[in-house]
């Protein structure tokens, strides 16, 4: 399906829309990426997200409408890296219907996040609330600073 027809002006989509269609010679070069990474990066670029830093926390917002919280994915992988993934399918169709239209997306999404140095990914919380994903990861607190030591001083 031609990228135009959906919609998506965006230049990174029809570039990578292009480069998805010539898969073939794509393969046979090795300096050319993957379809698997074409189609992550297309998922990517599709899934837009805000991030937000309160003192004691990050908070991620990820739009989600029509998902359940089992088609949705919140993975923390190695190096601290966020992953939030899923899968939107097309509704089943009814006999007779035919699409005059199609502009939702649908199919594979996923965002990538490098998580800080003082996130705490033992304690990290995913809702789904209206339509939207909020992700919270807690932050370490920082440690407390040395209190200088006293030497006692005897006298010999």
């Amino acid at each position: 399906m031609d990228v135009r027809m959906m919609g998506y002006g965006n230049p990174l989509i029809s570039t990578l829309q292009q480069i998805l269609n010539s898969s073939e010679e794509a393969e046979k070069s090795y300096n050319a990426p993957t379809r698997t990474y074409v189609q992550d990066a297309k998922a990517m670029a599709a899934t837009p997200a805000d991030v937000k830093e309160y003192p004691n926390s990050y908070h991620f917002v990820v739009d989600m409408p029509g998902l359940k919280s089992g088609d949705i994915k919140v993975q923390v992988e190695e190096d601290n890296v966020l992953v939030i993934s899923g899968e939107r399918k097309r509704e089943d169709e009814k006999e007779g219907a035919k699409y005059l239209r199609m502009e939702r997306r649908v199919g594979k999404f996923m965002r990538k996040f490098a998580l800080p140095e003082n996130a705490n990914i033992d304690k990290i919380s995913a809702v789904c609330q209206d339509g939207v994903l909020h992700v919270t990861v807690e932050k370490i607190p920082p440690p407390e600073p040395k209190k200088p030591k006293t030497i006692e001083v005897k006298i010999a």
